[in-house]
């Protein structure tokens, strides 16, 4: 009989809002009342332990340290004059064909030391169609705008054997491998089509 009905809450009649008892948590606890009151500690500079050992090891020879003033020092150039840097020079304001030029000449020089190291055969076009196992010889790209990942693996070629061109990689087929863009590697695998390039090995400096 003392029962109460629980008021019903609809769009047209809303539930009034309780407002906050004197129980509340909230309003019983702020931000100050939650941090423990604790004596201050001393200031840094106020510290007495300053500059004191606190353990030490092995023992401890001191040597003597004497200047001899008034002798100078004489520079020099280090290899030829062409090779030195002589004068005021802008960093990164190179015209985009001198760039060009020191990356295709860094894969020719970093190509012959792969190719006498790892005692390779001549390299092949990257663009070449070839069903029988072929050495190609470029810098690792991305054909994407984020971080290089499995899938988005380019070659770039070198200028003498593939005039700079582009072949995505598949790299399935390899057990491992750690690369990174502007890494120059030479790869052996097959190009059935001359679109992709199924990797089998991979050749480091």
């Amino acid at each position: 009989q003392n029962s109460q009905k629980r008021p019903n809450s609809t769009p047209e009649t809303p539930r009034p809002k309780r407002s906050l008892s004197s129980r509340s948590p909230y309003a019983l606890f702020s931000p100050s009342s939650f941090s423990p009151s604790v004596t201050p500690s001393q200031k840094y500079s106020a510290r007495s332990s300053r500059g004191e050992v606190v353990a030490s090891f092995g023992s401890i020879q001191g040597p003597s340290w004497s200047g001899h003033g008034g002798r100078g020092c004489t520079l020099e150039l280090f290899g030829p004059p062409e090779n030195n840097l002589t004068k005021a020079y802008k960093f990164m304001f190179q015209k985009a064909l001198d760039v060009r030029e020191a990356l295709l000449w860094r894969i020719e020089e970093l190509g012959d030391a792969l190719k006498s190291h790892h005692h390779l055969e001549d390299f092949t076009s990257v663009s070449l169609p070839a069903q029988e196992l072929v050495t190609v010889l470029g810098q690792i790209g991305c054909d994407a705008n984020g971080k290089l990942n499995a899938k988005s693996v380019v070659l770039e070629g070198d200028r003498e054997h593939s005039s700079g061109g582009q072949i995505p990689l598949d790299l399935s087929e390899l057990r491992e491998y750690s690369l990174f863009p502007g890494q120059v590697v030479a790869l052996e695998g097959t190009n059935s089509t001359g679109r992709r390039m199924v990797v089998s090995k991979l050749y480091e400096v």
